[in-house]
């Protein structure tokens, strides 16, 4: 029996505005500090074309590798929204007919929420069968429907495949891939290399995310089951040749690539 080749395809994953949805919804919906399974897999499967019918199983036996080479900072967009007519607005109440009714007492503004990660970068890994990954991998260079960071409004910058590569485990996978912070990022770093989180799915992992979809069918909803994960550190070239002597002082901060306040974004 012939066994099925292996590869993995690698993304850069960077925009002024990213939303990796959680398990928020209506009026208020957060991000995730990382790329979701569900998201990653909801990007390839627009940049193939595939309707939101259509199964998705040879998608989730993907596994998912997640590099934060450039965390971002979280912001909050505030919106007030009312009818456009001028009318109360609709309740979560239903009338006999199944119609929804107006608010009582009439409300006539709403407020809504959304929060995004800005000027973040990450490196996504799949492994996964070759053939398939090659499929994918074309399909992101020149999709069919518009590639999105989590939302529709969340347009990705740059290249977003970094490529088809041998066969590797998802830790080696993404720690052979070059830095790809800013420029801005890049100067608070002066040492030759930085240390950077990661995320990668392993059925022996400690962790469990729970991002996994069944469908993305708008008329049944999509329900989501858990995979395990595992967290760890990648040590990365930066590239700079400068250097810096520790402070003999621990209490006071030096320019280490291990930086404890990166994950905030500072």
């Amino acid at each position: 029996m012939t066994s099925i080749q292996q590869a993995v395809l690698l993304l850069r994953l960077a925009a002024p505005l990213q939303a990796w949805g959680g398990p928020s919804r209506y009026n208020r919906r957060e991000t995730r500090s990382q790329p979701t399974k569900s998201g990653v897999l909801g990007l390839l499967a627009a940049a193939e074309g595939r309707t939101r019918e259509a199964p998705i199983s040879d998608l989730i036996g993907l596994r998912l590798g997640v590099r934060i080479d450039q965390p971002g900072t979280l912001l909050r967009d505030y919106h007030t929204y009312s009818d456009y007519r001028g009318l109360p607005m609709l309740s979560a109440k239903t009338n006999a007919k199944g119609q929804q009714t107006r608010t009582s007492p009439a409300k006539y503004t709403g407020v809504t929420q959304r929060f995004y990660l800005q000027d973040a970068v990450f490196v996504a890994a799949l492994r996964g069968p070759r053939t398939l990954l090659e499929g994918l991998d074309e399909a992101v260079r020149h999709p069919v429907h518009p590639i999105s960071l989590g939302r529709r409004s969340c347009p990705p910058t740059g290249r977003i495949s970094l490529g088809v590569r041998a066969d590797a485990e998802l830790e080696d996978a993404l720690g052979e891939v070059p830095w790809q912070a800013g420029s801005h990022r890049r100067s608070q770093i002066r040492d030759s290399s930085v240390s950077l989180e990661a995320t990668v799915e392993d059925p022996a992992g400690e962790h469990r995310a729970d991002d996994v979809p069944d469908t993305y069918d708008l008329k049944t909803g999509t329900q989501f089951t858990h995979r395990t994960v595992r967290h760890l550190w990648l040590t990365i070239p930066t590239g700079s040749t400068e250097t810096t002597t520790p402070p003999t002082d621990p209490d006071t901060p030096g320019q280490s690539g291990h930086d404890p306040f990166a994950l905030l974004g500072w």
